[in-house]
C-alpha cells in the first residue's frame, strides 16, 4: 500500500483524535488486518457508517475518519481477540473499494493536527469535570494520555463520552476549530448528564 492508502475499519462510533477505542476483532479480514498492523506497526482508518451494517455490507461512510493504532491486545473469555486503540490523526475518504477477503480500503488525506489551545476560563470547569469523570470510566481511558489544560483535547473526551447520537459527534469529528467544538460540546453538556460508561 502507499501513503495514502489505509485500511479501514467502518463502525456505527465515532473516533476522536487521542481517545479510547475497544474492539472484539472475529472476522477473517479483520484479524489478518490488526495482524498486519501489529507486525508493520500501522495503522487503520475508522469512519462512521451512515448506511449499512458492520458485519455486512455498507453502503455509505462518513467523509471524515479517525486513523486508529492498536497499543493492546488480549484473549477475551469467548474467545475472541479484543484490541485497545488510540485515535490518532483525521483524514478525508477519497476513493473507495475491498479487497477478495472484504476488507475495505481507501485512499485518504491526513488533516493536520489541531494546535493546543488553552482551555478559556469560561469553560475551565469542563476540564477539571473532565479530571473527575475519566477516573470512574477505568479500563478504555488506561492508554489515554492526559492534556486537561488543551482545549481540543478536552472537547474531544466529552464529545465521546457525552450520550450524543453518532450524526452529533461525527458533526463535532468534521469542526476544524477546536475552541468551537469545546464550545458546542458545553452546551449539550449542560442539557445531558455524562454517560455512565464508553
Amino acid at each position: 500500500m502507499d501513503a495514502t492508502s489505509l485500511p479501514l475499519f467502518p463502525l456505527h462510533t465515532v473516533l476522536f483524535p487521542g481517545g479510547p477505542l475497544s474492539l472484539r476483532i472475529f472476522e477473517a479480514r479483520y484479524l489478518d488486518m490488526v495482524r498486519r498492523c501489529l507486525k508493520e506497526g500501522g495503522g487503520f482508518g475508522v469512519l462512521l457508517i451512515l448506511e449499512g451494517a458492520e458485519a455486512g455490507a455498507v453502503a455509505q461512510l462518513a467523509g471524515i475518519g479517525t486513523r486508529a493504532r492498536v497499543v493492546d491486545f488480549d484473549t477475551l473469555s469467548d474467545g475472541l481477540l479484543g484490541i485497545a486503540c488510540l485515535g490518532e490523526q483525521r483524514f478525508t475518504l477519497g476513493r473507495r473499494w475491498q479487497q477478495g477477503d472484504g476488507l475495505h480500503l481507501g485512499e485518504v488525506e491526513y488533516l493536520a493536527p489541531e494546535s493546543a489551545c488553552a482551555v478559556p476560563a469560561e469553560l475551565a470547569h469542563l476540564a477539571e469535570l473532565l479530571r473527575e469523570v475519566l477516573p470512574r470510566l477505568g479500563g478504555p481511558y488506561m492508554h489515554v494520555e492526559a492534556h486537561y489544560e488543551d482545549a481540543g483535547w478536552v472537547g474531544n473526551r466529552w464529545a465521546e463520552i457525552l450520550p450524543l447520537a453518532p450524526a452529533q459527534k461525527q458533526q463535532l469529528l468534521e469542526l476544524t476549530d477546536p475552541l468551537l467544538r469545546l464550545e458546542k460540546v458545553a452546551a449539550w453538556s449542560a442539557r445531558q448528564p455524562p454517560a455512565a460508561h464508553v
